[in-house]
C-alpha cells in the first residue's frame, strides 16, 4: 500500500521529475476494487485516495477527473493483447469477437462501463481513448482483411474500423442489457453475422 511518506516524497519532487509509480499503481488497484464493491455511481475520488493511502490532490495531479481514473483502471494497456491472425478467416474473426467480449466483460470493466458511457458526452476524449485502446487491433485486422480481399474471401471495401465499431457496439449493448447472454454461443452467432457481412 502507498504510504503518506511516499506521497509526500512525490509532492516534493521538482517540476518535470517522474512521479512515484507506486501511487498510480495503488490508486488503480483501489479504483478496481471499489468499482466491483460499490459500483461507479458510489465511487468517489476520496474513497479511492483513502483506499490507496494517498490524497485527493495526488490523484488529481495524475488524472483530471474521476472518469479518467476509472477509464485507466478498467481498460489498462495490457487488456488488449497482440492478435494471432492468419490461419483461417472464420477462426480469426471468432477470436476477435471473443477477445473484444472478454475485454469488456471483466468485473471491473462491466462495473465501469455504464458510468463511463454516460460521461462520454461531457468527456469526449474518453470515447476517443477507448477506441484508441484498440488501435493496434484495428491495424492488425485491416492487414488481415487486405490479405483476405486479395484471396477473394472478403470484399475489397471492408474496413476493420467499421467492423470493430459494430462489434464493440454489440458487446457494449450486451453488457448493458444482457451480460449473462454473452457466452460462446453468442460469440459464434455474432461471428457468423459479421463474416456474412464482409464476404463478397
Amino acid at each position: 500500500m502507498t504510504t503518506r511518506s511516499s506521497e509526500a516524497a512525490d509532492t516534493q519532487r521538482g517540476a518535470g521529475r517522474p512521479r512515484d509509480p507506486r501511487i498510480e499503481q495503488a490508486a488503480l488497484a483501489a479504483a478496481r476494487a471499489l468499482l466491483v464493491e460499490v459500483g461507479y455511481q458510489r465511487l468517489t475520488v476520496a474513497a479511492v485516495a483513502g483506499r490507496a493511502g494517498t490524497t485527493k490532490a495526488a490523484l488529481y495531479r495524475r488524472w483530471p477527473s474521476l472518469p479518467h481514473l476509472v477509464y485507466e483502471a478498467a481498460f489498462p494497456d495490457e487488456l488488449v493483447v497482440d492478435l494471432q491472425l492468419g490461419e483461417d478467416l472464420s477462426t480469426d474473426l471468432a477470436g476477435i469477437v471473443r477477445g473484444t467480449r472478454d475485454a469488456f466483460t471483466t468485473p471491473v470493466a462491466a462495473a465501469a462501463l455504464p458510468g463511463l458511457l454516460a460521461e462520454f458526452s461531457s468527456h469526449p476524449a474518453l470515447h476517443t481513448a477507448l477506441l484508441s485502446r484498440f488501435a493496434g487491433v484495428f491495424g492488425a485486422v485491416d492487414d488481415r482483411f487486405r490479405s483476405a480481399a486479395d484471396a477473394g474471401e472478403v470484399r475489397a471495401d471492408v474496413r476493420a474500423e467499421d467492423l470493430m465499431r459494430l462489434m464493440i457496439g454489440a458487446v457494449l449493448l450486451g453488457v448493458m442489457l444482457e451480460p449473462d447472454e454473452l457466452d460462446d454461443a453468442w460469440a459464434d452467432r455474432l461471428t457468423a453475422i459479421l463474416l456474412e457481412g464482409v464476404r463478397p
